[in-house]
């Protein structure tokens, strides 16, 4: 071979080498070099984009009582459903994922059977965890029968739980580990402290007081009695910083939206959120 082209070749060699170590390619440069893994996320260069991204892009870079009001308008005017459907709903909302026949109780995450409900005691029954007397919503359509804070709960926590507004201290209930109560407040087991705040923020910012609703309110008190507003707010905001979003909560998220109402709580799928309007 003519020295000319040994020396193309060995150039055209060199330079190959060159651009494999400057290029970095992503299935190069991030091997697990003691295991040889390759971690999955990071094959996937281009992922998709989150499907709520679309949902909420009315509320993009805005904050503070602009981003309320725009989230308002993106969840209000769900489909609404009846009393009596609430049941069926919860079924499949609150699923127990271990046993496909039960469903997870909130305050004291007992499984139960799923038609084990009704007013009997140790049935489950319906709880509306932003109180209905607070507001005097009742069960009618709209506040009354919103997923997005009705709950199984057990009948005698439900009856213990009353219309207390949320607030820590008290005395343990004997029922229910981990749950404390006072004249005046109650205070949820450590696991869903951050499921109630969440459902609480939600209630605040779907109803506004248009179109003949209820105007929703939380508030930095308790004894709130019939009033449209529910403490106390900045407890909340600490139980839903101290307790994230979990894989429960976002199941249940997708199948209000997809199965029921067709409208998502904001502050499930952006936690940041409740900072932005709140503080």
């Amino acid at each position: 071979m003519p020295k000319n082209m040994k020396r193309i070749l060995l150039l055209l060699i060199l330079f190959i080498i060159l651009v494999l170590l400057f290029s970095k390619p992503l299935y190069t440069t991030f091997i697990n070099v003691s295991t040889g893994e390759i971690p999955l996320s990071l094959l996937e260069a281009d992922p998709e984009t989150p499907p709520t991204d679309g949902y909420y892009e009315a509320a993009s870079g805005k904050s503070g009582e602009e981003l309320k009001a725009a989230l308002h308008n993106i969840i209000d005017d769900h489909t609404e459903i009846s009393y009596s459907n609430v049941w069926e709903a919860l079924r499949e909302t609150d699923e127990d994922p271990s046993n496909a026949s039960n469903v997870i109780l909130l305050y004291t995450g007992r499984s139960q059977g799923e038609y084990e409900n009704g007013g009997n005691t140790d049935n489950w029954n319906r709880e509306h965890v932003w109180a209905k007397s607070h507001g005097d919503f009742g069960n009618a359509k709209g506040a009354g029968t919103d997923l997005h804070h009705l709950r199984p709960t057990d009948v005698s926590i439900n009856s213990a739980r009353s219309n207390f507004d949320f607030d820590e201290g008290g005395r343990e209930h004997i029922e229910a580990d981990g749950n404390y109560y006072d004249s005046d407040s109650w205070e949820p087991r450590d696991h869903v402290k951050g499921d109630v705040a969440r459902m609480l923020f939600y209630m605040d910012v779907r109803y506004e007081g248009d179109r003949g609703e209820l105007d929703l309110e939380l508030n930095n008190q308790v004894n709130n009695g019939s009033a449209p507003y529910h403490g106390r707010l900045s407890v909340l905001l600490e139980w839903h910083e101290a307790d994230p979003v979990d894989d429960f909560e976002r199941r249940r998220n997708e199948i209000i939206y997809n199965d029921y109402q067709h409208n998502r709580n904001p502050f499930i799928d952006h936690p940041e959120w409740a900072v932005e309007i709140w503080e």
